[in-house]
């Protein structure tokens, strides 16, 4: 019996289904039943590879997933198609669409594939494990890039009418599968989205048979899908459905952001830029130049760089004819190989473009500001680069413009504020410093001195051989760091007693909770003048007994978000969820006398992702009452209650280990800081993705792998040295100080 292939119109079959069909759901089904006359339809959720069996039969397995009003227990059911019916379904039966499958008079099997009426969940009704279809207005995005493994990886943040955003992390071995996202504001269809739970925040990520839509976010504009599936639906609903959060982004995301002209540009400025490509060359190994215009000048010359006449790609008369309109950017690191594959007379987004003022010298001129462009390594801030396809409505806009721009009103002036470098012009290569000088071999942005600009730079090999205490500047490579994974490098420092101790793990926190969520809290404590209590007892075996005390300011009882709370036999979730909604949690356990904390091995106080600890050996710990002289200004910052305790509080710090190098010997020096050399506090970094991927993004320049140290970055750093006595002998040690990255990096 052959295959049919059936459509939907608002829910009803175009054809009727026969009578004598009977609707059954999974949960239904056993082994061994006569299921003649009955039927099965959910999503195709896997399609496999159409196979042979040893016989020669023809044999194709597919999984399917039930409709979302049956039973979420039995959810999918493995189908199985023999011989002809394998061959015919394999044609038809695509990933996504509803299929109906069943018997009739125990002949060979009739499945129907039908158009599928999809489901969509408001964003603010998310549940963690659910696999849910959204749509979305895109807040932001990182243009596709190589993660660790064989994926492909995208990061999108989508709102929709509820005003709840969610980050979705994407996934997929193929580039193609992911959304072709070209602007904030695009609006997305996401099917199959897995919802996951993460640092206690809602996010979604890819999961089997995970597929996407985008479309234009411009108002006005046709509403076509991109995507590199041959067979979505969408329908009528879905229309309106895109039209509709068009007209909400509209009013509530900016979709120009930072997609500026050429002649709005200013220096030091991060933006995006929609233009041309007309020219590009390999430069020195490590970095591309793309030569680009969008029909506008910009306000200051633009810096012209140095490059092999052979590697050039481009008409050379073009390139002369629009050199008043112009720029040259230099694009490095993971970006170059994408880079050496574009086409000239293409249409580019590029994402996160950086702007600095270089002051360039030709002979017998004075000094000129000429802008620089740089698309720097890593994917923060989405830093990227997009080609757009002909029919994107941003590039028939720019082509009809870049159509109507006079060029004879931009030629070349002999005004000397108009000055352009030409390579046929009469200075010489050797009057201009070429990009390798500027940013690889002259580093001046990889690290910034705070202090101490008076000290002379010092080569290594000469400090290895003076004795300590001093204090040195230096300018050296980094060869080399210690520990790789970055997020070993947190630790907890102690002021007082300089003792440094790793960051506990919230599995080892959860067990002393646990261990003194069995204790019983005394009655006799509660509801006192500095604070009101609420007893609740869960509903487990154990009925554990829970006790927060709420502290007043002043006798009064203050808004949550303002409120600072106490809390007795709390577990590690339970107080998760506090720290959301109240100004800080401090665990406490019942004394003789008072309410004290509870252990120093747990935090002290949590606020918010934040959880602050205090030294054990130092702390001289007081009860909670101390707290009253806090309770008029409300001084809920951790200093002011560490103090009020008898805590002497620890400081989340990076503990690193460089091996710097400057060509006359290497050094092993250390690196202790709280904030200052990353520009990223260390007690957030924990807790953040982004903050952790920029501190990748900033090692991965400093010592990038796979290249050879020529091409390092130089690094100026403040190093003192220092004295340490082991159960041997006596040790030099150095240490970094007053050093910090420079912003082009961060």
């Amino acid at each position: 019996m052959p295959v049919h292939l059936v459509k939907e119109v608002n829910g009803v079959p175009e054809v009727q289904l026969p009578s004598c069909l009977e609707e059954v759901d999974f949960r239904t089904l056993q082994l061994g039943c006569d299921y003649t006359n009955k039927f099965i339809q959910g999503t195709v959720s896997l399609i496999y590879s159409l196979t042979q069996l040893g016989d020669g039969t023809t044999f194709l397995k597919i999984l399917m997933q039930e409709r979302e009003k049956f039973h979420p227990e039995i959810s999918t059911i493995h189908i199985l198609f023999f011989g002809d019916l394998a061959e015919q379904c394999a044609k038809i039966v695509r990933q996504g669409v509803y299929v109906k499958y069943n018997t009739v008079n125990s002949e060979e099997p009739v499945c129907l594939s039908v158009t599928p009426k999809y489901t969509y969940t408001p964003l603010n009704q998310l549940k963690h494990g659910s696999i849910v279809n959204v749509y979305g207005a895109v807040k932001f995005f990182k243009p596709p890039y190589q993660s660790r493994g064989t994926d492909y990886c995208s990061v999108v943040i989508i709102m929709d009418q509820s005003n709840a955003k969610l980050t979705c992390m994407l996934f997929s071995v193929n580039l193609d599968t992911l959304p072709v996202i070209y602007k904030i504001g695009d609006i997305v269809r996401f099917h199959r989205l897995k919802i996951q739970q993460y640092k206690n925040e809602i996010q979604g990520v890819t999961t089997v048979g995970f597929s996407s839509l985008t479309f234009e976010g411009t108002l006005g504009t046709p509403v076509i899908p991109r995507t590199s599936s041959k067979i979505y639906t969408f329908t009528t609903d879905d229309q309106k459905t895109v039209e509709a959060l068009r007209i909400w982004a509209a009013n509530h995301i900016s979709s120009s952001g930072t997609l500026i002209k050429l002649s709005d540009i200013k220096a030091m400025q991060y933006f995006d830029l929609t233009c041309q490509l007309v020219g590009k060359a390999e430069v020195d190994g490590s970095s591309v130049l793309l030569k680009v215009w969008d029909g506008t000048k910009p306000p200051f010359p633009s810096w012209k760089v140095l490059f092999e006449d052979s590697s050039f790609e481009g008409d050379a008369g073009r390139v002369t004819q629009l050199q008043n309109l112009t720029i040259d950017i230099l694009v490095y690191d993971n970006h170059v190989a994408f880079a050496k594959s574009l086409k000239v007379g293409s249409f580019l987004r590029i994402y996160s473009l950086h702007t600095k003022i270089q002051t360039v010298t030709p002979k017998k001129q004075p000094n000129i500001p000429h802008l620089e462009f740089h698309l720097h390594g890593g994917t923060c801030y989405g830093r990227g680069i997009k080609v757009l396809p002909e029919n994107n409505c941003d590039v028939e806009e720019l082509k009809r413009f870049l159509d109507s721009v006079d060029l004879d009103e931009y030629q070349l002036s002999k005004n000397i504020c108009d000055l352009e470098f030409d390579r046929s012009n009469s200075f010489s290569p050797q009057d201009f410093v070429s990009p390798c000088d500027l940013e690889r071999c002259q580093q001046l942005s990889a690290t910034v001195l705070t202090d101490h600009q008076y000290l002379e730079t010092t080569p290594l090999s000469a400090i290895l051989k003076r004795e300590a205490p001093q204090q040195y500047r230096i300018r050296a490579k980094l060869r080399n760091y210690e520990p790789q994974k970055l997020y070993q490098s947190v630790k907890l420092h102690c002021p007082q007693c300089h003792s440094l101790q790793e960051v506990p793990h919230e599995n080892d926190t959860e067990l002393v909770l646990q261990e003194f969520a069995t204790e019983h809290p005394d009655p006799k404590l509660q509801n006192t003048s500095l604070y009101n209590s609420e007893v609740w007892t869960t509903q487990n075996q154990q009925e554990r007994k829970i006790v927060i005390h709420f502290v007043k300011n002043d006798g009064i009882l203050q808004a949550v978000e303002d409120t600072l709370i106490l809390i007795e036999g709390g577990k590690l979730s339970e107080i998760y969820q506090l720290s959301k909604k109240f100004k800080g949690v401090i665990p406490v356990k019942s004394s003789q006398e008072d309410l004290i904390v509870l252990d120093l091995t747990v935090p002290f106080l949590i606020q918010g992702k934040t959880w602050h600890y205090g030294c054990k050996q130092c702390s001289k710990l007081k009860t909670m009452q101390n707290l009253s002289s806090l309770v008029k200004e409300a001084s809920w910052t951790p200093t002011c209650i560490a103090q009020a305790l008898g805590i002497v509080p620890l400081q989340y710090v990076f503990v690193m280990t460089f091996i710097l190098d400057d060509g006359t010997g290497t050094l092993k020096v250390y690196l202790m800081d709280h904030e200052n050399f990353f520009q990223i506090p260390a007690s957030e970094i924990l807790n953040s993705d982004d903050l952790q991927k920029n501190m990748e993004m900033i090692m991965y320049m400093l010592c990038p792998p796979g290249k050879k140290i020529g091409e390092y970055p130089w690094l100026e750093c403040f190093i003192k040295s220092y004295n340490i006595r082991n159960e041997v002998e006596q040790e030099i040690c150095y240490r970094i100080f007053d050093t910090v990255i420079a912003e082009d990096l961060i």
